[in-house]
């Protein structure tokens, strides 16, 4: 069965929990989110919500359970063939963005296409459309030369570039003034809208919960029946 005909991210009976620790931080059995879903995952800080996004990505191993992206087992894949997939299908955004010093934005975003399995000799045009379409104008700037609100478009830009099945972000708007939170969860969502991709969002931001209509609690992903995860 090919990559179309697969949900964007399928955990099963997901367990992990930090060395020494007696109890798992992460206990999910079944989390489904379709191509072009979106959802919104709440919890208070420490309950594991960072921890839920890096295994999805394949950052850390899991101590037991499956999460697919696009029908790929994440943790069966190794070394640079897990970069690869990463690269291609999934994007992140993260509370402090990560972007590069010493790089331009336009370079911060081409980084992202390095493993995305597209043609090289078009990763400066893409990179500098999707940034314009963000609305960032000066491509050539430094991150430390733009504002807080521009440096998120940057990372908005850096997710999306690479048309991914899976955009997983983390307290996306945390370093926002609520003006400026609003309008980056616009890019965003319109971004992922646009290309078809899920979006996974985590966040402690009660003012959060209107924009998306699929929303669930981390602490309740345990139990089958709230495999939907609305509430």
């Amino acid at each position: 069965m090919g990559e179309a005909n697969h949900p964007a991210l399928a955990i099963e009976k997901l367990r992990f929990r930090y060395p020494g620790a007696a109890e798992d931080v992460i206990a999910i059995d079944d989390l489904t989110l379709l191509k072009g879903e979106q959802m919104l995952l709440t919890g208070g800080s420490g309950r594991g919500k960072s921890t839920l996004l890096h295994l999805i990505a394949g950052l850390i191993e899991p101590r037991e359970g499956t999460v697919r992206v696009v029908g790929q087992a994440m943790h069966q894949l190794r070394g640079a063939r897990r970069d690869r997939f990463r690269g291609r299908q999934i994007g992140m955004v993260f509370q402090t963005h990560h972007l590069l010093p010493g790089f331009s934005a336009l370079e911060n975003v081409m980084v992202a296409l390095t493993f995305s399995g597209v043609a090289r000799s078009t990763h400066r045009e893409l990179a500098r459309k999707t940034l314009n379409d963000l609305g960032i104008d000066r491509v050539d700037a430094d991150p430390g030369e733009l504002s807080v609100g521009q440096q998120q478009r940057v990372a908005v830009a850096r997710a999306v570039v690479c048309g991914p099945a899976l955009v997983l972000a983390d307290e996306p708007t945390a370093s926002l003034d609520p003006e400026a939170a609003g309008v980056a969860m616009d890019l965003m969502q319109n971004a992922c809208r646009e290309q078809g991709a899920a979006l996974l969002c985590v966040s402690h931001d009660p003012a959060m919960s209107a924009r998306f209509e699929r929303r669930g609690e981390l602490g309740a992903l345990s139990a089958p029946a709230s495999a939907g995860g609305v509430a």
